[in-house]
């Protein structure tokens, strides 16, 4: 706070005494018009510019952080409204004809402020646009929260209907397929009894970072209800979905994970179901593939 005092205080200063040099050079050069020569319209114009300008420039600062941004603007604002108080000096002071430096005061500094305010616009223009992203990200991550599962850092059952949603729309326009797999915990509610719920959830927990282990980047896997799992899979056919459901099966099984307590390993299996999107909305989707993994169910315990 102090170093940004500190800078705006030398922007105001540095603009009060360049202002002050070039009234004593002009007085130093030239002699005071008499008050029925000074064109006071001329005057209303540029004074009132050049007060508009430091207006402008204490609002800026005022306003705003130290930074590339600030440092440009203000120093565009300041060469611009010393070029306006420059050539409002003339109609006070009368300076002799072969005083040709008096345009190099009045009419350099301009183009050089309108020069660093282009520049400082243009910085100023990249900062919002980065504004803008990141406050779209943040708003977007606050409509979103309340639809990511509270246990786990996966999305619920409505935000995986939204996506579906939208999933289907983009593959019936692109003409490409969409799969989808269920994965539901064989015998879930026995390790809720037998360790306690905190131990079910760290089982559901692992449970969703390996299977994200096993998905692609723009699959999306979300948290139906429960110990069920749903992964969306984009410009998918339904046998290479077929495929990556039994890799998740197999990973499962393999898993070697020990309960927090004890340290005892849970052999935990899982039932899988596939399908691929047809001319169906997402409720039907759903529908489809609980059935799906409804009859998967007996099958499995068939086999065992």
């Amino acid at each position: 706070m102090k170093s940004m005092l500190k800078m705006h205080g030398l922007t105001l200063a540095g603009l009060f005494l360049a202002a002050n040099g070039g009234v004593m050079i002009y007085l130093a050069a030239g002699t005071i018009k008499y008050w029925a020569d000074i064109n006071w319209m001329d005057v209303i114009g540029e004074g009132g510019t050049c007060l508009i300008l430091c207006v402008w420039l204490v609002m800026l600062l005022r306003g705003r952080p130290a930074g590339r941004v600030t440092r440009l603007l203000s120093l565009g604002l300041c060469f611009t409204a010393f070029s306006m108080w420059m050539d409002m000096l003339d109609e006070f002071i009368r300076l002799p004809p072969e005083a040709i430096w008096d345009n190099w005061l009045e009419t350099a500094p301009m183009p050089v402020g309108m020069l660093l305010l282009t520049l400082g616009m243009y910085h100023l223009q990249q900062e919002q646009r980065a504004i803008n992203a990141q406050m779209s990200k943040r708003e977007q991550l606050f409509r979103e929260h309340r639809l990511f599962d509270t246990l786990i850092p996966l999305a619920g059952a409505q935000y995986l209907r939204q996506h579906l949603r939208q999933a289907l729309e983009q593959a019936e326009t692109e003409q490409r397929p969409l799969s989808l797999i269920a994965i539901d915990l064989d015998d879930f509610s026995q390790i809720n009894q037998r360790y306690g719920q905190a131990e079910g959830d760290q089982v559901l927990q692992v449970m969703a970072q390996l299977l994200l282990f096993n998905l692609r980047q723009q699959d999306m896997l979300c948290r139906l209800a429960g110990d069920r799992f749903v992964a969306v899979l984009p410009d998918t056919g339904e046998s290479q979905a077929s495929v990556m459901a039994e890799d998740m099966r197999q990973s499962i099984a393999s898993l070697a994970h020990r309960t927090q307590r004890y340290g005892e390993r849970l052999h935990l299996q899982a039932t899988t179901a596939t399908i691929m999107a047809l001319d169906e909305d997402e409720a039907q989707v759903l529908k489809r593939l609980n059935t799906a993994l409804a009859l998967a169910k007996p099958r499995l315990a068939r086999s065992a």
